[in-house]
């Protein structure tokens, strides 16, 4: 049996890796003082955490008051950051609310009141230039989901999803920094970002030819909701993309209407570059997608009496951010790798159909 080690070195070992009874992350770990002469104080000791504390045991620094931390040695688990912040082992990974420097969604929202008044602000834009034009009373209107006598043939829908989720994104990686991962904190950019979609939803209930939709809204809080799931369930942001790819057309791109939906393809990318077995291989380079977009819905062709076509897809598709920035520590490439995650570029996939296309 090999020799225990000198007991400040387990404490020590114990105090910086201890998590709470559920697996949860916590702050510093109060333990039983080990030089008390009561029994009872002793049996508060778990001898099964000292044998795992024995193979974890870092060596003292010179001064003896802590660990010694070296360049070859990770701290396994949650490690006692300056203040009450702690670095965790993943993104999903949250402080629980007992220890978080920001529980609750006003504080978790308070680190992004700047962001959040400018998209209010913006948005009050959008809607305020409605007011010079024709209106109507506020009204619904029910502009159904992916059929071909909808409008848009559901491109539309997964636009007002995709902007949610993008908004989502945006807070949640702020909330998430500034508030040192305090539980919650997807939840809470979530409904920042839900509230400022339907906000800006309010003003399509007083145009004419529109309406407040029901379906818009229930696409805006899916679109919320799945980024809540993607930074919550430990894996899946680093294994699963929602993507948009913009295709060019003969004006390069279109700000709006039906050739702005035309243009767009959404998707959902597996990224083999989120699993391991493939850290070595080429196969990080590549995506597994499934996704949808719609063709022939223009009001020219409608009016020649072609039909809408509904193109879901499946197809393979290079992962550029991995391929060109996936090695690199710079802060230009970190930024570029996260802005594609969510864009797929053009032309490089190869995608079958329902409509059998098969293609880019």
């Amino acid at each position: 049996m090999s020799a225990m080690p000198e007991f400040p070195v387990v404490l020590t070992s114990l105090q910086h890796r201890c998590r709470s009874a559920e697996g949860s992350l916590t702050g510093v770990c109060v333990l039983p003082d080990p030089t008390g002469s009561s029994r009872q104080a002793l049996g508060k000791w778990d001898l099964s955490d000292l044998a795992s504390a024995e193979t974890q045991a870092l060596p003292l620094s010179d001064d003896g008051n802590g660990p010694e931390q070296s360049d070859g040695i990770e701290c396994p688990g949650a490690c006692i950051a300056e203040g009450s912040s702690i670095e965790r082992e993943g993104w999903a990974d949250h402080v629980s609310k007992d220890h978080a420097t920001h529980a609750g969604f006003w504080k978790q929202a308070g680190t992004v009141k700047t962001e959040s008044l400018v998209f209010l602000g913006y948005f009050s834009i959008l809607s305020g230039k409605k007011l010079f034009k024709e209106t109507t009373e506020f009204h619904f209107k029910d502009e159904g989901w992916f059929g071909k006598d909808t409008a848009n043939i559901g491109v539309d829908k997964l636009t007002h999803a995709f902007d949610t989720y993008l908004l989502a994104e945006f807070l949640h990686s702020r909330i998430h920094r500034r508030s040192n991962a305090s539980e919650g904190d997807a939840l809470t950019a979530a409904m920042l970002a839900s509230g400022l979609m339907i906000f800006n939803e309010f003003s399509d209930g007083i145009e004419p030819d529109s309406g407040w939709s029901v379906q818009d809204v229930a696409m805006n809080l899916a679109g919320a909701g799945f980024s809540v799931l993607r930074n919550t369930v430990p894996g899946l942001k680093e294994k699963v993309s929602f993507k948009i790819e913009i295709v060019p057309n003969g004006h390069i791109y279109s700000y709006e209407g039906k050739p702005h939906y035309e243009q767009q393809r959404f998707m959902f990318s597996i990224k083999g570059a989120g699993f391991k077995r493939f850290n070595h291989s080429p196969l990080r380079f590549l995506d597994l997608q499934v996704g949808y977009y719609a063709s022939d819905f223009l009001n020219k062709d409608r009016e020649a009496g072609i039909e809408p076509k509904r193109h879901v897809f499946v197809g393979v598709g290079l992962n550029v951010g991995e391929l060109l920035f996936g090695n690199s520590e710079s802060g230009f490439a970190k930024a570029a790798y996260s802005a594609l995650d969510y864009v797929q570029l053009p032309y490089t996939s190869i995608r079958y159909d329902t409509t059998g296309r098969f293609g880019t």
